[in-house]
This record gives C-alpha cells, structure tokens and sequence, in this order.
C-alpha cells in the first residue's frame, strides 16, 4: 500500500508476523517454520486438509517423501486410530514407518485374486487388443461366473455376478475353460480358450505370482484382510505401508485398483457402524491416473482413484496425490484436492499445471516454485489459514 502523506511507514515486526501466520485452535499438525521466519511454525488443518483431499508435487531430489513421511508422522500422532494406507511404488516408506505402522510386501501381503472385479481380471487374463479382446472377454466372464457359483448354495449370496467377490479355484476356472474348449460346437474355433488356459496356466506356475494367485488365498475371508490392512484396531500402528516394488509391472496397476477399491467399498459399507476416517495415500499417482485417457491398460486403477477423488470425502475417504510430475496427472483429479502442497517444479509444464490448479491468492508465491530449496514448499487451500511458504 501507498503510505499517506505525512504518516510514518512501520516495518513489520515478528509479533506481526505471528498474528498472521500462528495457528488457531482448530486440530492442526506442524511441519516446519514459516519463511522468512525462524521460529514461528507453519501448520496445517488437519480437518480441512483431509475432507477435501491433497496433493504433493515435486520434481525428483526435492524432498517429498521425507515431506510426505512427516506429514503422516503427524496426522497419525493426532488420529491413532484413523487408518492410513499408503502405496509405495519403491519400498522407500518402509524404514521410515517400521515403529509405527505395519509393511506389506511381495513377502507378506497375500491378497486374494477372487476379490478381483471383472475389469481386473481382464487386466490380468487376457492379452489381446480389439474385437478378439472383446471375444475373449465374453468367454472369461461366462466361465467367470460358473466358478464362482460352482458348488455353491446361491439362496445365501442373492444376486451373483462376476464382479462378486465370492473365493473360488484357479483349477476350477481352468476346467471349466477346458470343457468349453472341448465342446463339440468350438471344432477349430478354440484359440480364445487356448489363450485363456494358457495364462492362468502361467500364473499358477509363475513363483512371482504367489502373493496373489496361490491356492492357499481361496480360504481368506474379506473380513480378516480388511482387519489387517486397515489396522483394526490399530493398536498404536494405523499405518500400513504397501510395498508394491516387488510385483510384476504388468500386475501392479491392478494390485493397487485392488486396493483402493477395498478402501473405498468399506467405506460405502460400513457406514451403519462407527465412522473410522480412510486415508489413502498413492505415491507416484500420475502412473494410475495419466492424463491420457485412452492409455493402454490400468482402466480399473483409474476409474476407482476417480471416483474416490469425486465421492470420496462423502463416505469419510480422503485421498493424497503424490507426483513428481503433475502435468501428466489427469486434471479432473488434480482440481479436486483442495490443499496443494508444492515443492520446486523444474518442469515449465509442471509449473503451468500448478498454475491453474492453485487458488487466485496463492499466485503470488508461483514466481517462487523453481527457486524453493530442498525440503521447502509453497502450501494453499483449505489446509491453510493462508497461503504460506514453509521450510520443513
């Protein structure tokens, strides 16, 4: 402002940068100090921040995951029983959260495959393109769900459908494909099934597959899985850490749309009892949610994180974004955090998305992003009072 004339200008003193910048009595975390300051703490709303989602964005070397690792510290220091999952693409979270969380890995997860959905176990299954994608795929969801009904007594379950989580055998699936095969009807048209019965073939055999696609999975019940990924009760540990270095590339992407859809489903579920507030918090997440939407594979991944970014916050989901390269994330889910914590972007693109994500007043701190130090960021929206600069 201009100074009126004759009226002496004051420099800001620290007890005025306190009075803007203090936190409220609200629950809050504090993660650093407020630049330019040396004492005066930088905090977030942990209400606000986790009721409309957030983001962390950063270029490699920045800092994020130690960032994000205290962040996590914090929230699960203030909520010890609102269950957090995280999925770790590098097994870099493991040592950070070894006293206070529980890590699952290739080694220990077991997640079941009969929990699967129909989409996911195209993903898995099949490995054409196009109109034999589609005719293999008609074939699978038939032999689909004669699995899951064989032997079974119906009148407990109601309606069943492939997407029915309902546990059944691999070596089931593999007969029935076989007997399909076989029909007299199929002479010189067996190639789908052959296809079919070839991949289950392998991924029963395939030692990297065990964590998924072992026999032993088929006596899991829902239940237990869900009890033991999302720590209930948490017993002083409401991290867990999902390791997902270990699997199959080609099998990760459905590993986590697995995951979040549990996430996402208990939630929707368990609504009658006592509200437990989710965090799921996805590393890496322009992989599941790239701006391409016609990318080949990872459907499923990208359509549950969609939803959780959309519905989320009205069953008590909230949902954190970390990536190192927001101009590939999809711009749907990218506006829908409500607090964004950025870190120096070395990419002008980077820097353009942030752009337009960030509200009208946090503008003035854009010149700052390629200039931000190492474990330094700009943080706006609904987790802030208002927009601040902090040095974790």
């Amino acid at each position: 402002h201009y100074p009126i004339p004759g009226s002496e200008v004051l420099p800001v003193t620290t007890g005025d940068l306190r009075g803007i910048f203090a936190a409220s009595d609200e629950p809050h975390i504090e993660i650093g100090t407020v630049y330019p300051t040396d004492d005066i703490r930088g905090a977030l709303y942990v209400d606000p921040m986790l009721s409309k989602h957030f983001a962390v964005l950063g270029s490699t070397g920045t800092g994020k995951s130690t960032s994000v690792s205290l962040i996590l510290h914090r929230i699960s220091e203030l909520s010890p029983e609102g269950p957090i999952l995280m999925i770790d693409p590098h097994g870099e979270y493991s040592a950070a959260f070894k006293n206070c969380g529980e890590i699952f890995n290739v080694d220990n997860l077991q997640l079941p495959y009969w929990l699967m959905n129909f989409e996911e176990h195209c993903e898995v299954f099949l490995t054409t393109h196009g109109a034999d994608r589609q005719r293999d795929g008609d074939i699978l969801a038939k032999c689909l769900l004669s699995a899951r009904t064989k032997g079974k007594d119906m009148s407990q379950y109601g309606k069943v459908t492939v997407d029915s989580p309902i546990p059944y055998l691999l070596t089931d699936l593999h007969t029935i494909i076989v007997n399909e095969m076989g029909k007299l009807d199929r002479a010189g048209d067996s190639l789908p099934f052959q296809r079919l019965k070839t991949k289950i073939e392998e991924l029963r055999a395939d030692p990297r597959y065990t964590f998924m696609f072992s026999g032993m999975l088929v006596s899991d019940s829902m239940p237990g899985l869900l009890a033991k990924l999302f720590r209930l009760p948490s017993q002083g540990r409401p991290i867990s850490i999902v390791d997902v270095s270990g699997v199959p590339s080609e099998l990760t992407s459905v590993v986590v749309s697995v995951l979040a859809r549990m996430v996402f489903d208990y939630a929707i579920w368990s609504r009658t009892e006592a509200q437990k507030p989710l965090l799921l918090v996805c590393e890496e997440a322009h992989r599941y949610v790239p701006k391409d939407e016609h990318q080949e594979g990872g459907q499923a991944v990208r359509k549950i994180l969609e939803r959780i970014a959309k519905e989320g916050r009205k069953y008590g989901v909230s949902l954190g974004l970390i990536t190192q390269r927001p101009s590939d994330l999809a711009e749907g889910v990218l506006s829908q955090c409500g607090t964004i914590i950025s870190m120096r972007l070395n990419n002008d693109r980077d820097q353009a998305c942030v752009r337009a994500a960030m509200p009208e007043g946090a503008r003035g701190f854009l010149d700052a992003i390629p200039a931000l130090r190492n474990r330094e960021c700009i943080v706006c929206g609904e987790g802030v009072a208002i927009p601040i600069r902090v040095r974790f």
